[in-house]
């Protein structure tokens, strides 16, 4: 059934808050998932000791996560065009919270992965529904500045989670990052409750698609998990075995969306040039954006003997140049346009990551950190563009259906990133007879992500060259 318009009065148009506010309170709740996340990455190697695992073990409970959003998000605009917007994205920080809450109270990684499953359910429709909110109620012409207003917050988290992280992990319990999300999301959901409109999508929601999100969710939870087996001896067959039924729901669900007129997950979009490049080329970059959180801590603090204090400071820089991208990203779309940043500057950002694979114990301190802030400046830049050009030819009643497609995909590869990133440490360490990864395992790892990041060029070079000029304000010359 085709979706029917609702009859609504010419005089009846909705009065939206300032574009900014909704933005930044958007922004909140992506502040209160960075926080989370780059405090947990601090504190893997203490947690790893803690539950009696090896450190790239530990890969299971940020993909855990990472695998209830890929797998709950398409879920998150059906959800929202049903019982609008506002509400989900209030009962989802619910879900957040007490989710966090159980995270602390584990006690082995087991137990571990199954509230960070909960955890990522409340986080599934955080994100995603707030963008939801944001390309709902602001014009064309300021979405660019709604995305980097949506980001700052979203900085400020990852700012704050290393260094936080750090300071807790080398001070006090592991257990008490979660606790820090109560008051956050609290205050959260507050600012959601007295500003946030409640958005509608102005037309009747399509039956939802349960067979299709049945499919996608084993073809999923199966490929990530085969892959987090793989590179384990005793465990190779079932990762295999995983992966092969991960594989195979997949294509049913491929064989399934073409039958249905309105699949959970709608890959007719990627017919959509600006559409389809960016989520190909965006993929393999956040491969090695996924990887990178998840090793980097581990070099700094096992590769090269820092504490956990120190090693936050160092990550620290990331968020601190993303911080700084947020003044150059609109005037540099703006300069050269959309095709010459993804282009040229996602060279600089794959090569960025190889840098780590060099950083030694007797490195001066502001060396490192200087490093990796540009790192940040590059890779803000990179997906700022991605997160902005995605969108620019989907038409808006198919922007509920594009978003949950590129949150599901960002999600997806983010914990594929992760995924690569153990994987390829256990080989490097299988290789050298290493129970615990030295520095050379952790150089291999890093230059070997750096390759797929680097294969986003192809892509990159696909795009009009004049993709994403209405956006940008940028006239060719």
């Amino acid at each position: 059934m085709s979706e029917e318009k609702l009859d609504l009065p010419a005089t009846d148009q909705p009065v939206y808050p300032d574009y900014r506010t909704i933005s930044l309170i958007v922004g909140c709740a992506i502040f209160l998932e960075q926080v989370d996340g780059t405090v947990l990455a601090t504190a893997l190697p203490t947690m790893a000791r803690d539950f009696g695992v090896s450190a790239p073990a530990m890969s299971v409970a940020v993909t855990s996560y990472l695998l209830a959003l890929a797998v709950l998000i398409p879920v998150s605009g059906a959800i929202a065009d049903r019982f609008g917007a506002k509400r989900v994205f209030n009962s989802a920080m619910v879900v957040f919270i007490i989710g966090s809450v159980l995270c602390s109270l584990t006690h082995s990684l087991s137990m571990m992965v199954a509230a960070r499953l909960l955890q990522g359910a409340g986080g599934a429709m955080m994100g995603p529904v707030g963008r939801l909110v944001i390309l709902r109620t602001v014009e064309r012409k300021h979405l660019v500045s709604s995305m980097m207003w949506t980001l700052i917050p979203a900085v400020l988290g990852t700012m704050a989670g290393p260094p936080l992280g750090g300071f807790i992990v080398q001070y006090f319990d592991w257990r008490w990052i979660f606790y820090i999300n109560v008051p956050i999301g609290a205050l959260g959901y507050w600012l959601v409750r007295r500003y946030v409109p409640e958005v509608h999508s102005g037309t009747r929601p399509a039956p939802f698609d349960w067979l299709g999100f049945a499919l996608c969710s084993v073809g999923l939870s199966c490929l990530l998990f085969g892959l987090e087996l793989f590179g384990e001896n005793t465990r190779m067959r079932n990762g295999v075995m995983l992966v092969a039924v991960g594989a195979a729901a997949c294509l049913a669900y491929i064989g399934h969306a073409r039958r249905r007129e309105h699949p959970a997950v709608d890959l007719t979009l990627l017919r959509i040039d600006s559409f389809r490049l960016s989520v190909i080329s965006g993929a393999l970059m956040r491969i090695t954006q996924g990887a990178q959180p998840f090793l980097l801590p581990l070099l700094l603090q096992i590769g090269l003997g820092f504490s956990a204090l120190r090693s936050g400071q160092l990550i620290l820089a990331i968020s601190a140049g993303a911080l700084l991208a947020r003044v150059i990203t609109t005037r540099l779309l703006r300069w050269i346009g959309f095709r010459r940043v993804m282009l040229y500057n996602g060279v600089l950002a794959g090569l960025s990551y190889a840098v780590c694979a060099f950083f030694r114990a007797d490195w001066p301190f502001w060396l490192m950190f200087g490093l990796l802030a540009c790192c940040g400046v590059i890779m803000s830049v990179q997906f700022t563009a991605y997160n902005t050009i995605a969108y620019e030819a989907v038409p808006t009643e198919r922007m509920s259906a594009a978003n949950s497609f590129y949150s599901t995909l960002q999600q997806l590869m983010l914990s594929v990133g992760v995924c690569c990133g153990a994987l390829i440490l256990k080989l490097a360490m299988a290789a050298s007879h290493n129970s615990e990864p030295s520095r050379l395992n952790f150089s291999v790892a890093f230059l070997v992500v750096t390759l797929i990041s680097l294969s986003s060029t192809y892509w990159h070079r696909a795009f009009a060259h004049d993709a994403g000029h209405e956006m940008s304000g940028h006239r060719q010359r």
